[in-house]
């Protein structure tokens, strides 16, 4: 198993940020690992909800196949999903209001038996991606 991490104050209302988070259609601006919606973007993000992305982690492309498990809008938002060689993730976004700002973080998860053997690599390159897509979004809702 592989946990990640990032958090970041942004200089923006919760609400600025979470419709900046759940747009789709500009995920890409803001997002990392990124690459594309291969069967274009989630069209309503709700509990039991699935969606494919094309990403890339440590330089590698991979599709993964999401489930929304959690949603609670301008705060929460969870999925769970299943990626090449067994791989399973998981990301949780979870905004929380402070004064002016807000606290956003990001909780990431790898799990399955390729994990184990590049967990060191995986863990290393998932927190940068994380820590360059909460710069990114705060500087386009900032």
């Amino acid at each position: 198993m592989a946990e990640v991490s990032a958090e970041a104050r942004i200089e923006a209302p919760a609400e600025k940020v979470w419709a900046r988070l759940t747009d789709f259609s500009s995920y890409g601006e803001w997002n990392a690992t990124h690459t594309s919606f291969p069967q274009g973007p989630p069209s309503a993000l709700e509990v039991g909800g699935t969606f494919a992305e094309n990403m890339k982690l440590m330089g590698f492309p991979a599709e993964v196949t999401w489930t929304v498990t959690e949603l609670t809008p301008v705060r929460t938002l969870a999925i769970a999903g299943k990626g090449p060689m067994g791989v399973n993730v998981s990301t949780r976004y979870t905004l929380t209001s402070d004064g002016t700002g807000t606290l956003a973080r990001i909780d990431g998860e790898f799990t399955g038996a390729a994990v184990s053997l590049m967990a060191g690599k995986l863990k290393d390159s998932a927190t940068a991606a994380l820590n360059e897509s909460l710069r990114k979004l705060a500087a386009l809702v900032s």
